[in-house]
């Protein structure tokens, strides 16, 4: 066998050995996710909007109220703190939110939920005493949006952008409850 053969087979052989090890010790990396992973865009023209979180599902469980407490920090996901991206600078509900990324809490009521954005980047959205990570001396802003009640139940986590009526609004919905967060882009002036 040829000098470069080896070299490729033994290269191959410190790769695979490496994903396994990462595999096992780390992340399995060859199994779903119970919560998959999941990014949600929104463009128009210039515009560029992003959320990274994880999907965990309801499978026959109470969620809020339960599965996710009332008026406690929630991670708004699973596994990864959930980030939100925006290239532009935004106003929501009367605060001025700069480009850059977050990371998005929220505190989930029956009636309403605080929604928080938080400028500090965490590894992971709860400590290993299942508590969360958010520290709220990091909070850019925090506001109380209406829940609405859904009449079917939405069996995964869903964060999406709706856009549908020309007001652009950061909808997350699950079980039968949904939140829209108005989302209004300042437009600099040339």
């Amino acid at each position: 066998m040829n000098t470069f053969l080896k070299r490729l087979l033994v290269t191959l052989s410190v790769v695979a050995l490496g994903l396994f090890i990462y595999s096992y010790f780390v992340e399995n990396i060859f199994a779903s996710r119970l919560s998959p992973k999941d990014t949600v865009e929104f463009r128009l023209n210039d515009l560029r909007l992003e959320v990274f979180y994880n999907r965990p599902s309801k499978k026959g469980r109470d969620v809020f109220g339960a599965l996710v407490p009332y008026n406690k920090v929630w991670r708004t996901g699973a596994n990864e703190a959930t980030t939100f991206e925006t290239n532009k600078k935004l106003m929501i509900k009367g605060i001025y939110v700069p480009e850059g990324k977050y990371t998005l809490w929220t505190v989930p009521n029956d009636s309403s939920w605080k929604v928080i954005l938080n400028t500090k980047q965490y590894s992971w959205g709860v400590d290993e005493e299942m508590q969360p990570m958010w520290d709220p001396n990091y909070d850019l802003l925090e506001i109380d949006i209406p829940v609405e009640k859904l009449d079917s139940v939405v069996e995964q986590f869903t964060i999406a952008f709706d856009n549908s009526t020309d007001n652009l609004k950061l909808t997350m919905a699950w079980d039968k409850t949904k939140i829209a967060v108005p989302l209004n882009v300042i437009n600099d002036k040339k």
